[in-house]
C-alpha cells in the first residue's frame, strides 16, 4: 500500500494536483489535512500514519514535510510552476546524470535541458545515476563537471533529498 501511496503523492504533488482535487500554493505546498481528505474522497484509503510513513521511508526523499507537520510538497521533479524557495548552493566538482543510451546523440549535440521538468536533476552519486536511466533503457551515466559550471556562472541548487538542480547543462561540461 505505501508504495502506491508513494506513487500517487509523487504524481499529485509534481505534476497533476487537479487529479486529487487539491491546489499546491507558489512553493509547492499543501495541506496535509486537505491533501488527506480529498483522497478519501476518492476512496484512497489515506491517514496521517500512513502518509508519515511514506515520507519517512521514500527511498529518494521525494516529499518534505513543513516544521509543524501541517503541510507538504514534493522536494523536487515538478512539471507544475513552482518556487521551491531553494537558495544558490556551491556544487560539488563533478556530479552525474543517468539517461538511457538511446538519448545520448542528442544530449551530447544539444546538453542536457529539463524537458517537462522545471530543472535537470543531477546526483552526488554514480549508483543512483544508474538507477534514474536504468528507468528509460539501457543506461549510461555522464559525468558533469559542475564546478566548471559554476566557476562560469551558472546557478545550482540543492533539494531538501539531495538531488543537485540547475536549468540545464551544455554539452561542453559533459563527459562520459
Amino acid at each position: 500500500m505505501s508504495k502506491e501511496i508513494s506513487k500517487l503523492l509523487s504524481h499529485v504533488l509534481r505534476h497533476a494536483p487537479e487529479r486529487l482535487g487539491i491546489e499546491l500554493d507558489a512553493n509547492g505546498w499543501t495541506s496535509v489535512d486537505y491533501l488527506i481528505g480529498k483522497a478519501r474522497q476518492q476512496g484512497i484509503a489515506l491517514d496521517r500514519p500512513l502518509l508519515e510513513n511514506v515520507v519517512a521511508t521514500s527511498d529518494k526523499k521525494r516529499f518534505t514535510l513543513s516544521e509543524d507537520g501541517t503541510r507538504i510538497r514534493a522536494a523536487q521533479g515538478h512539471s507544475v510552476a513552482v518556487e521551491l524557495g531553494l537558495a544558490p548552493a556551491v556544487p560539488p566538482d563533478g556530479l552525474f546524470h543517468g539517461t538511457a543510451r538511446d538519448n545520448l546523440d542528442s544530449i551530447l549535440r544539444d546538453g542536457l535541458k529539463p524537458g517537462s521538468r522545471q530543472h535537470v536533476h543531477l546526483s552526488h552519486e554514480e549508483d543512483t545515476a544508474i538507477k534514474v536511466g536504468s528507468r528509460h533503457g539501457k543506461p549510461i551515466v555522464l559525468k558533469v563537471d559542475t564546478g566548471k559550471m559554476h566557476r562560469d556562472g551558472f546557478t545550482f541548487y540543492r533539494a531538501d533529498n539531495g538531488v543537485w538542480l540547475t536549468d540545464s547543462v551544455p554539452p561542453s561540461y559533459l563527459g562520459l
